[in-house]
């Protein structure tokens, strides 16, 4: 019995590690997809979407080697990577918000318009389906281990979908309207989003347990 609840466990840490690899290489994949088609259709909001998916990279990172630790049976307090991850996502996050409410600023005063927004809209309808994904796997796991850290984890993979969600709403909305701005002020929103985002990883690395703007247990199911 004991030696089944053993590989029970250790299953579902696998599991686990495997779901960081993912949402990694997902960022990666959808880092270099944003910014390209971004850069290519002058596309502020996707752009900056892109360069967000890129810091979550190093958070993730962050993610593996903690669940990794987590197997070894180790506690669930964050050791020297962990934090200097964090902060170094921290401070890229703080500089990406800087960046792009700049950018923005400068695009609205200067009329900027994106040739097309359908990639943003494409990006974004794929992301928000897989974060979704990602979530539900992520909750299943932490309560399966009761682990309030994969927990955290999982509910702080909601700033990703309303990243995705908030490039969706400003790309159809400049289809929809032919309104410049609307990239820009998605892209506003995406810089707010950011620095929210490095708040939240400084806060972790000073010992915050969860510094997500959601409960650390109430993602879905």
């Amino acid at each position: 019995m004991l030696c089944d609840k053993f590989l029970r466990i250790q299953q579902l840490y696998r599991t686990a590690a495997l779901l960081a690899l993912i949402t990694i290489g997902y960022n990666l994949v959808e880092g270099m997809v944003s910014v390209g088609l971004g850069a290519a259709d002058e596309t502020l909001s996707l752009f900056g979407f892109g360069l967000d998916s890129f810091v979550e990279v190093i958070s993730g990172l962050g993610i593996w080697h903690m669940v990794r630790r987590l197997r070894r049976g180790e506690e669930e307090r964050r050791d020297a990577f962990e934090r200097r991850a964090l902060r170094i996502t921290g401070g890229a996050f703080y500089l990406l918000a800087a960046g792009l409410a700049v950018t923005a600023a400068i695009s609205i005063h200067a009329g900027h318009r994106p040739e097309t927004t359908v990639w943003g809209i494409v990006v974004s309808l794929v992301s928000i389906s897989f974060m979704w994904l990602l979530i539900r796997h992520k909750t299943r796991v932490g309560k399966a281990l009761n682990s309030p850290a994969i927990l955290a984890d999982a509910a702080c993979s909601r700033a990703c979908l309303l990243l995705s969600v908030v490039l969706l709403a400003s790309s159809a909305g400049y289809e929809l309207t032919g309104i410049g701005s609307l990239d820009s002020l998605g892209s506003l929103a995406i810089a707010w989003l950011s620095f929210r985002e490095g708040r939240e990883a400084f806060g972790k690395a000073n010992g915050m347990a969860c510094g997500c703007s959601c409960s650390c247990g109430d993602a879905s199911d």
